[in-house]
């Protein structure tokens, strides 16, 4: 178990690594700096700025001192908000991750109870009718998904608001929004895997043993039939966070979503930079979570 933690965690590092110096270079790429928006700057201003934020040295020599400052733990200023880049994220990563965690938790909830269902039930019209609901359910947007939730059911319900952020009424719809498509991917990948299970050997010898049905399923059955969709979750999950931009911005949440749109269209370097190392570090230890889980439920992959 530690020799995989330990591998993970090098093979983490070099991705990330791997992904910033790929923003680092894109980035700077894109036509402009941070001091050639609306707002109008002296050229003498404009050298100072650049001297400030080193963006008046070479590439190599930029990304140098890059990371000697994320060595320092410190991911540098953003030229645009005039504020340390890890002050911004501090602000506005709690939402990202408040709605990532509702959104993946009502996905669990629905999606992997709906795929054992429709496996227990194959060929009926129960599993017919879930495996319909699910392909609309990956079919449809989330963006189509959104406005559909915001119309027909906030202007209903009391306590559901169509925008905003104040309590955890306000977490409902964006969650549901998010965590609907997942919910989807989840069931299907669930029935596949007990499916695949209860065609087992094992589980035909409970059953002519006499054992009940019920326990064939809760102790033998679900433990290896969730195993691919316990494998999904953790990419599921760093996904919900880092692709909830446009969630965000229709329910108005404030997080991380507004901030990399903003970063991107004022060339902000230094924001994007410390979004997507956020961000990659998330993925990073969402498989590297999902990676553990599946050792502790397949032996094999423990031997």
């Amino acid at each position: 178990m530690l020799r995989t933690i330990v591998s993970r965690l090098l093979q983490g590092i070099v991705v990330v690594f791997c992904l910033l110096l790929i923003t680092f270079v894109l980035v700077r790429l894109m036509p402009g700096d941070p001091f050639s928006g609306e707002k109008a700057h002296s050229a003498h201003i404009i050298e100072k700025n650049k001297e400030r934020f080193h963006l008046d040295k070479s590439y190599p020599e930029q990304f140098a001192v890059y990371l000697g400052l994320l060595m320092q733990g410190d991911m540098g200023d953003s030229p645009v908000k005039e504020q340390p880049v890890a002050k911004i994220i501090e602000h506005s990563f709690p939402a990202s991750l408040i709605l990532g965690i509702a959104g993946i938790t009502i996905a669990i909830l629905i999606g992997i109870p709906a795929g054992i269902l429709s496996a227990l039930k194959k060929n009926s019209y129960i599993d017919y009718g879930t495996m319909i609901i699910a392909m609309a359910g990956i079919s449809i947007p989330s963006f189509v998904i959104a406005p559909l939730l915001a119309g027909h059911i906030a202007t209903r319900v009391p306590l559901l608001k169509v925008a905003g952020w104040g309590d955890p009424f306000d977490w409902i719809l964006p969650a549901l929004t998010l965590g609907l498509g997942t919910a989807a991917y989840l069931a299907r990948i669930t029935r596949g895997g007990m499916l695949e299970v209860l065609n087992q050997d094992y589980i035909r010898t409970a059953h002519a043993k006499g054992v009940h049905p019920a326990i064939v399923v809760t102790k033998h059955a679900i433990r290896g039939g969730i195993i691919p969709a316990v494998a999904y979750i953790g990419p599921a999950f760093a996904a919900l966070i880092t692709g909830s931009f446009i969630i965000e911005t229709i329910f108005q949440v404030p997080g991380m979503g507004q901030h990399f749109v903003n970063a991107t269209k004022d060339r902000d370097y230094f924001l994007l930079q410390g979004v997507v190392i956020l961000f990659g570090s998330l993925i990073v230890f969402a498989n590297l979570a999902a990676d553990i889980a599946l050792v502790m439920l397949n032996p094999r992959i423990r031997a």
